[in-house]
């Protein structure tokens, strides 16, 4: 279904939302396209390239629009190797601590690495020309939310600060072919160093303004609130509005719940920290964190890439845990248990990477 492996973990069919099984992201610094991830709140929309031309108003100079061919021939083109994270990846873990209804059972494969390329939001803006006092960039996409009680097309904003930096593209490739539908052909925002959900695709508007997005998708989904609340009962901008992703990491290889020899295995996995933090250390233990060990990374192939991490444990007969940490630049570690960041929608669960393995003798 829409280009995607086979063996994707399909979470609903419409909208589509499907991540890759772990194993499937090991090694791997780009993630290629048929086994990206793909997070929907509404049915993938079909846009015409030749008619596309999205607007952009707002706190500008000058109203204007720009056709694909506009964005090719009047801007310079660049291209960015980001990783994308959905702020319920993991949510798993959560979803053991206590339910969450109406939530899907992300595991840790929402998210993904691909090279982007397209212009930069920052020249689109310059050409329009931005108000001194206006303080964010709003963006709207094509796809229709088919809840009821929605009924909004999906959108979202990033700080002026942030859609000024040289990073933020917005984008007509992804891993050099042009993005595919199910991605946000024929353009899409790629916000590096957000959640996801700020990397708005099948762009159809632009608009500078002085407060944050008033689009549903920012103001009543992606926020997060004390566990002692209902969302249901939450209204537009209670809580916490999700931007920077915390850092984060994951075993990828072996699976969770496989079978291992008894003596040393080799353990995989991503670190990923939002903003301009960059992984720095990745732990890992296999004695329920009495003590622990610094796995090796690899090279960080990007400022706003995930960073791939190996080491060997030596695992015993029977049922073995292993255990993963990772720490950022700003000395930020992550929690021990989903426990400890549960909330009621389950996102940003950062808590340890955990997987169980059992050991047999050859």
């Amino acid at each position: 279904m829409w280009g995607k492996r086979d063996d994707m973990i399909v979470h609903t069919f419409e909208p589509y939302n499907a991540e890759p099984p772990r194993g499937a992201l090991a090694r791997r610094d780009i993630t290629t396209v048929d086994t990206f991830y793909s997070r929907n709140h509404a049915p993938v929309p079909s846009i015409q390239t030749a008619g596309w031309a999205p607007r952009v108003d707002g706190m500008v100079e000058r109203l204007a629009t720009f056709s694909l061919e506009d964005l090719r021939s009047r801007f310079p083109q660049y291209t960015e190797v980001a990783t994308l994270q959905c702020d319920g990846n993991r949510r798993v873990g959560p979803i053991e601590v206590a339910d969450i209804p109406g939530e899907a059972p992300w595991g840790p494969g929402a998210t993904a690495t691909a090279r982007w390329t397209g212009v930069r939001l920052a020249d689109v803006l310059r050409e329009v020309g931005v108000d001194p006092d206006a303080t964010d960039v709003a963006f709207v996409g094509a796809d229709v939310s088919i809840d009821p009680d929605v009924g909004e097309q999906f959108g979202g904003s990033i700080p002026v600060r942030k859609a000024s930096e040289r990073e933020v593209l917005l984008a007509w490739s992804m891993n050099d072919e042009p993005l595919s539908a199910v991605h946000g052909a024929p353009v899409r925002v790629v916000v590096p160093g957000y959640i996801g959900a700020r990397s708005v695709k099948w762009l159809e508007r632009i608009t500078v303004q002085d407060r944050p997005s008033e689009n549903f998708f920012q103001q009543s989904t992606y926020r997060l609130y004390p566990p002692e609340v209902d969302p249901t009962e939450m209204g537009p901008g209670d809580g916490i509005a999700l931007g920077l992703v915390a850092v984060n990491s994951e075993v990828l290889s072996p699976d969770d719940g496989a079978e291992v020899a008894v003596g040393p295995v080799e353990v995989t996995g991503y670190a990923f920290a939002g903003g301009d933090r960059t992984v720095v250390r990745v732990d890992v233990s296999v004695d329920e964190g009495v003590t622990w060990h610094q796995a090796e990374l690899a090279e960080q192939i990007s400022q706003w890439s995930w960073r791939h991490w190996r080491t060997t444990v030596d695992t015993v007969a029977g049922p073995n845990t292993v255990l993963a940490r990772a720490w950022d630049s700003s000395a930020a570690l992550q929690p021990e248990s989903p426990a400890h960041v549960w909330n009621p929608k389950g996102y940003a669960d950062n808590s340890w990477a955990r997987i169980r393995v059992h050991a047999r003798v050859p």
